[in-house]
C-alpha cells in the first residue's frame, strides 16, 4: 500500500470549539484569536496570502501556518508582538460579535456548575442570542449530549446557526425559531436540564416542565435582571412543583495586588534615625546660604570712578575679628555640608491584596429550582429481573 493511499484513509479531525487539535498545529483555514492584550483580542481565519495589521506593523497569514497555538509571534518592525491562541468558548465571549447582550463567565460557570452539566445530557436554552452561553454549554455537553437552543428573532436564529457550523457544533446544537412564551418548545420527556434568558420566562415554565425527562431530577435556571420578574417566576415554578428555589447574584470584585516593605521595629528605627541625620547634615548648607547673601556688598565710589563688589568669600570691609570670623564661619560651614554615605536598608518585601473603592454594579438575578420525578423509576431489582426475562 503506498503511502499516498494512507494518507487519503487517514481521517480528517477539523477544528472544533468542543475539544482542541491533537496535534495543537496553525493549518490554512483555521480560527485564530490574535491577542494583543487582555482588552484588545480579535479572531481571524488564517488564509494564505492574507494580512493581519494592527498597531505593531502587518502579519502575514502564511507566516502563522505550521506554528503551534500559543505561539508569540513578533512584528516585522520590531515594535511588538502577539500571541496565537486557540479559540475556546471562553474566548469566544471576549471576541464574539454582539448582536444582543451575552452572559460573560462569572455566570456561564456559576450557571453550568448548578445545573450540574456534564457531558451525555441534554439540555434547552432560551433564547440564543449572540450564543455566547451556547459554545460553552456543546463543549461541557460534548461528545454525546445535546443542546437545543431557541431564538425568536429569526436573523439572530440564522447567524448562529451558521456560527455553530462554522465552529462544528451543528453536531451538537439544534437552532429553532421560535416564541417558546406562546408556543411552547415542543419537547416532551427529552432534556436534563432548562436555561431561561426571556423578558417573562414565567411564561415558559409550564412548557419546560413538559421537556423534563419524566424519570430523573430536573434542574432549571432564569436569568432575569429585575426583581419583579423574579417575583412573578418564582410563583410559576412553585405552582408547577418545583422545589428548592433559590436565587443568587453574582458581582465580581478585582482584588488589587502590591509589593510593600515590611519593616521590623529594629528596621524602622534606624530608618528613622537616618532620617534625622539626613535632617541635620541639612541645616548647615542653609546657614551657610544665608552668611553668603548678607556679606555680599556692592561698594560705590562717591566719586563714580569705580566700583567694588564683595564676593561670596571676601572680607572687604571688614574689621580684622570679623574678617577672620567670617573666615572661620564660612571654612567651617564648607565642612560640614561634605556627605557623608548613606546607610541602604533594604527590608523584606511581602505582597498584598487590596478591595477596590468601588465595585462592579448589577447584570442579573439567577434562579435556580429542582423537579422532582414524576415517574418512579424502577429498582435496581427489578431492572435485572426485566434484563433477565429478555
Amino acid at each position: 500500500m503506498s503511502e499516498s493511499s494512507i494518507e487519503k484513509n487517514v481521517p480528517v479531525v477539523k477544528q472544533s470549539f468542543a475539544r482542541y487539535k491533537a496535534h495543537n498545529i496553525i493549518e490554512e483555514g483555521d480560527l485564530v484569536v490574535v491577542y494583543l492584550s487582555k482588552e484588545n483580542m480579535v479572531i481571524i481565519r488564517v488564509q494564505d496570502g492574507e494580512y493581519f495589521n494592527c498597531k505593531f506593523g502587518t502579519y502575514k497569514h502564511a507566516d502563522m501556518i505550521g506554528l503551534e497555538y500559543g505561539t508569540k509571534l513578533g512584528s516585522s518592525t520590531g515594535r511588538g508582538f502577539l500571541y496565537l491562541l486557540y479559540p475556546t468558548p471562553e474566548l469566544w465571549t471576549l471576541v464574539l460579535p454582539h448582536r444582543t447582550q451575552i452572559l460573560y463567565i462569572a455566570d456561564i460557570s456559576f450557571v453550568m456548575n448548578f445545573l450540574n452539566l456534564r457531558p451525555g445530557m441534554s439540555m434547552i436554552e432560551s433564547g440564543t442570542g449572540s450564543g455566547s452561553f451556547s459554545h460553552s454549554i456543546a463543549r461541557t455537553l460534548a461528545p454525546t449530549g445535546h443542546l437545543y437552543t431557541f431564538e425568536y428573532h429569526q436573523e439572530r436564529a440564522n447567524a448562529a446557526t451558521k456560527e455553530f457550523a462554522q465552529h462544528e457544533l451543528s453536531d451538537l446544537i439544534t437552532v429553532e425559531c421560535r416564541d417558546v412564551c406562546k408556543d411552547g418548545f415542543g419537547l416532551e420527556n427529552m432534556v436534563d436540564a432548562v436555561f431561561l434568558d426571556l423578558p417573562a420566562p414565567w411564561e415558559a415554565v409550564a412548557s419546560a416542565k413538559k421537556a423534563f425527562k419524566q424519570d430523573k431530577i430536573g434542574k432549571i435556571c432564569t436569568f432575569s435582571p429585575c426583581i419583579e420578574q423574579i417575583s412573578r417566576t418564582v410563583t410559576s415554578l412553585s405552582e408547577n412543583g418545583f422545589v428548592d428555589i433559590q436565587m443568587y447574584e453574582c458581582l465580581i470584585r478585582f482584588n488589587e495586588i502590591r509589593v510593600i516593605p515590611m519593616w521590623t521595629i529594629d528596621e524602622a528605627m534606624e530608618k528613622q534615625r537616618a532620617i534625622e541625620k539626613k535632617r541635620k547634615r541639612a541645616v548647615p548648607r542653609e546657614v551657610s546660604s544665608k552668611i553668603k547673601s548678607a556679606r555680599t556688598e556692592v561698594s560705590v565710589d562717591d566719586s563714580n570712578t569705580s566700583s567694588t563688589v564683595a564676593t561670596p568669600t571676601s572680607t572687604a570691609g571688614l574689621d580684622s575679628e570679623e574678617s577672620t570670623s567670617a573666615t572661620m564661619s564660612l571654612s567651617t560651614t564648607e565642612a560640614d555640608v561634605v556627605p557623608e554615605p548613606r546607610e541602604r536598608i533594604d527590608p523584606q518585601n511581602i505582597t498584598v491584596t487590596k478591595l477596590p473603592m468601588e465595585q462592579r454594579g448589577h447584570t442579573s438575578y439567577l434562579m435556580f429550582a429542582t423537579l422532582p420525578p414524576a415517574l418512579q423509576r424502577p429498582s435496581l431489582a427489578e431492572q435485572k429481573a426485566n434484563q433477565g426475562g429478555n
